[in-house]
């Protein structure tokens, strides 16, 4: 089959996958997976190495094509990476307003730096720049599209532990001010906690566990329950 994304209209979710397939020769990577995330959800995706996060993100964000399925998105969703990916031999504000159709790029780069607490360096080189202050820009460049779908592929995982804790709350303020759905693939348990509306555990190619955090009242999830569905430490949940 081939790859199925159709515009999502004012009212719809942010995304909606339905039965989607993914293989490579004969290996299959994603197998028979639903999803749904709606517009200012925040949902954390966990699994271990080679289960098909970032394969499923991939297929989500368009840049790679799936085998089976459907998937139902906007055009252009915004996906930031573990590297930041700015050009350097461009500036902050010509890096944030790369691509963007609009009067004034500009004016719109400033705005976008200034929510990530670098309003005073448009005329700044990507060179000059720390590990978090880079991510700062690919975010401001990712969400001055006003996407709605935010696509995060473990940003902030060459962070220190200090940094990390810094853009947690940055990413909380900013999907807060612009209501995108996001799905945030992750190795880290304790970033899926502090920031997901909803966490998911993949495993073979599906969604093999779902737990809401904040919707519908739920509280929380356990730590050690969360490492347990990854196989990490024994549950100990007693008969």
């Amino acid at each position: 089959m081939t790859l199925h994304v159709v515009p999502s209209s004012v009212a719809s979710p942010a995304v909606v996958v339905t039965n989607l397939r993914r293989a490579y020769g004969k290996r299959v990577v994603i197998d028979n997976l639903n999803l749904r995330i709606e517009r200012g959800e925040f949902v954390a995706l966990l699994g271990e190495s080679g289960c098909g996060k970032t394969t499923l993100l991939r297929a989500l964000a368009g840049l790679d094509p799936i085998d089976g399925g459907r998937i139902v998105a906007p055009r252009r969703p915004a996906v930031v990476f573990q590297e930041h990916r700015l050009l350097p031999w461009d500036s902050l504000w010509r890096n944030v307003s790369l691509g963007l159709q609009v009067k004034d790029p500009r004016e719109r780069a400033a705005a976008a730096l200034a929510e990530v607490g670098l309003g005073d360096r448009l005329d700044d080189w990507p060179r000059n720049l720390s590990g978090g202050q880079a991510q700062r820009v690919a975010l401001a460049r990712a969400l001055v599209q006003q996407p709605e779908l935010l696509l995060l592929d473990e940003p902030f995982a060459a962070l220190d532990a200090l940094t990390r804790i810094r853009m947690h709350d940055l990413v909380r303020e900013l999907v807060a001010n612009h209501r995108p759905g996001v799905l945030l693939v992750t190795h880290d348990v304790d970033e899926a906690i502090a920031l997901a509306d909803r966490i998911l555990v993949m495993r073979e190619g599906r969604i093999a566990f779902e737990h809401r955090t904040k919707r519908d009242g739920a509280g929380r999830i356990a730590r050690s329950e969360l490492l347990a569905e990854l196989g990490v430490v024994a549950s100990h949940h007693t008969a």
